[in-house]
């Protein structure tokens, strides 16, 4: 039976991609109606006449709609996949920018500019949950929009009984540079990994081609060639350096998540030019090229560079789709309440562990030791800083926010945090809650 799936979100230059790589997994995930939803008519539009281009030149037979309507956009369909950003790239230069003013990280997910986009993201997607159990109660979404373990913790407490399922593709990203490093195949790979989302650990690689575990020679070709990041961006290639010297000094026996970097070296991220930052990258380029496609495409020319192709950013959650329909049980790292599956971390986290996926949805896997307690703390800090913000979020309290801001790992002293606060309320309007 094909499907229909809403793209929430679906202005986002990841669309593309995300359909595309649908389609190449058409026998198993057949579409019959894309529809995309997006609060801002214009890049919805633009990605609509993408998107349509894209299903003519395939053949499809795919019907399109592009609505701005909750009811329009939700209703009937089975499943959406979420890849919302409240304010857009204009409000995340300023939550990269603002914190690097007074010397502290900027990035999206990690740090204070993280916590401001998750103030954003909770209102707006909490808003959008509650369009979808009105409007389709039995979809299923498939959610990559960010900071993960916040948004995640927020619709727990909202919606306890929501079919989510909230992903992360960072894990692929950083087995396929282990791939193109060193020659492995991610396929292969049996992952023991632990964290929360953007700030984990790899225990072990179980490689099943050769029936062990080959995380300890991953980590000495790491120590000894470093990673092959010759076709990187230059922000990128810096982020991959910067995990080689995490290995090499911090975590011999593991290997970590890159964004564990904001945490752990903040002085390396800092070296990074404070103008212009990933924002700035993303919108000379991603935003960029959107613009250009959709100028070529009305007026019909050059249409063979129109380069958009498959990505393994919609790879995950199309091989999740492709696992609970078919109940296939398939093995993914996903972001669930811990619930004991590690067993000396409190039992309420919302951790990001190994999970299989069937048609009644996740599967957790209980890790059955624990974990270092290096790690152990980092996790326990960050966790409390992140439920903080979401009890602030809920009871708008402007002294949670600043308890929640003073105890992220990347703040010094409760005086800049209360600095950052204050300029980031001003900054966010009303994208965030009213704290009294």
């Amino acid at each position: 039976m094909a499907n229909t799936i809403t793209v929430a979100g679906g202005g986002s230059g990841h669309t593309p991609g995300i359909l595309l790589t649908a389609l190449k997994f058409k026998e198993d995930f057949p579409i019959k109606e894309v529809r995309l939803y997006d609060i801002d008519e214009e890049r919805n539009s633009d990605m609509g006449i993408i998107v349509d281009y894209l299903l003519k030149k395939h053949n499809t037979g795919i019907k399109l709609v592009v609505t701005e309507d909750p009811e329009e956009a939700f209703t009937g369909c089975d499943f959406v996949f979420s890849q919302i950003r409240t304010g857009g790239m204009e409000m995340r230069e300023k939550d990269e920018k603002i914190p690097l003013k007074y010397g502290l990280v900027g990035q999206e997910t990690c740090g204070l500019g993280g916590f401001s986009y998750g103030m954003r993201s909770m209102k707006d997607f909490l808003e959008m949950v509650g369009f979808i159990e009105k409007y389709a109660p039995d979809a299923w979404i498939l959610n990559y929009t960010n900071p993960e373990s916040i948004i995640s913790e927020s619709v727990r407490r909202q919606f306890p009984n929501i079919k989510i399922i909230n992903a992360c593709d960072m894990t692929i990203g950083i087995e396929e540079l282990l791939e193109n490093s060193f020659g492995y195949d991610r396929r292969n790979f049996i992952p023991q990994y632990y964290g929360l989302n953007h700030f984990g650990w790899y225990k072990e690689l179980y490689d099943v081609s050769r029936g062990k575990d080959v995380l300890p020679e991953v980590i000495e070709k790491i120590k000894n060639e470093g990673f092959d990041v010759s076709d990187m961006v230059p922000s990128w290639a810096h982020t991959y350096r910067v995990m080689e010297e995490m290995v090499k000094n911090i975590f011999p026996d593991h290997l970590p998540n890159n964004y564990l970097q904001y945490y752990l070296y903040e002085d390396k991220a800092l070296e990074e030019d404070p103008n212009y930052t990933r924002a700035n990258e993303v919108m000379d380029s991603r935003l960029k090229e959107i613009k250009d496609t959709v100028a070529k495409i009305k007026e019909n020319r050059e249409l063979d560079t129109i380069g958009y192709e498959s990505e393994s950013h919609g790879l995950y959650i199309i091989q999740i789709a492709i696992s609970i329909l078919h109940n296939k049980n398939d093995h993914f790292m996903l972001i669930v309440p811990n619930k004991g599956a590690i067993p000396n971390l409190r039992e309420d986290a919302v951790v990001e562990i190994p999970c299989y996926v069937n048609a009644r949805g996740v599967e957790p896997t209980s890790l059955r030791y624990d974990i270092p307690d290096l790690h152990k703390g980092m996790m326990e800090a960050q966790m409390a800083s992140e439920k903080l913000l979401v009890d602030a979020f809920f009871e708008q309290s402007y002294q949670k926010a600043l308890e929640a801001f003073a105890l992220n790992q990347t703040v010094p002293n409760a005086t800049v945090a209360k600095k950052i606060l204050d300029e980031f309320i001003e900054a966010n309007g009303d994208y965030w809650v009213d704290l009294k």
